[in-house]
């Protein structure tokens, strides 16, 4: 008589190495609170939330009625950040989540930028907002992000020092990322509060 003791063993070493790789997703109402943190009080309710599912995949939480997508806080990342951005950026923002699987850093701002020069990837040539949330922890229960710090990023495709009268140095006052480029923005990082 054959042991099944090998089949049996093997496959629950393969059964403990997928839960060791599975990635531990908010619900979809804690992705939604928290991501709505990032956008303008009068606008939360209107807003598109993007979120992730149990493998790991982007999709659509909850549809909206105004021009603001909010992005959940990605649970394969360390750390928590969410963010809303006006919805003529999801184009760009969906090619640079693609890509993230394939270039890591100014590589991947590069590949994006060469398909929006190329007409690949859609970009509004007018300024369009981003706003992004960070926090050591989201707290469910009151509805707040721990440690919560807000940034602003206004997306101003090519723009640069000369078009704008802004400086490529960075710091707390407004300065101007990746000057003539398709992913050139507005950074407006304000201090930190001191604890």
């Amino acid at each position: 008589m054959t042991s099944h003791r090998p089949l049996f063993l093997a496959a629950s070493l393969a059964a403990a190495a997928s839960l060791a790789f599975a990635i531990e997703v908010a619900p979809p109402a804690e992705q939604i609170a928290s991501s709505l943190l990032a956008a303008p009080t009068e606008r939360r309710a209107g807003a598109t939330v993007l979120g992730y599912n149990e493998k790991g995949e982007v999709v659509t939480l909850r549809k909206g009625t105004n021009d603001l997508i909010c992005l959940a806080d990605d649970p394969a990342v360390k750390g928590i950040s969410v963010a809303c951005y006006h919805k003529d950026l999801e184009p760009f923002m969906a090619r640079g989540r693609e890509l993230a699987a394939k270039y890591q850093g100014k590589e991947r701002h590069e590949q994006r930028w060469k398909e929006v020069d190329e007409g690949k990837v859609k970009m509004p040539r007018e300024p369009r907002m981003l706003y992004v949330l960070t926090g050591s922890s989201f707290d469910a229960a009151k509805g707040e992000m721990v440690d919560s710090y807000l940034r602003w990023v206004v997306y101003t495709p090519y723009a640069t020092p000369e078009s704008t009268g802004l400086s490529t140095k960075s710091g707390t006052a407004p300065w101007l990322m990746y000057p003539g480029t398709a992913g050139a923005h507005i950074m407006i990082s304000p201090p930190k509060e001191k604890k």
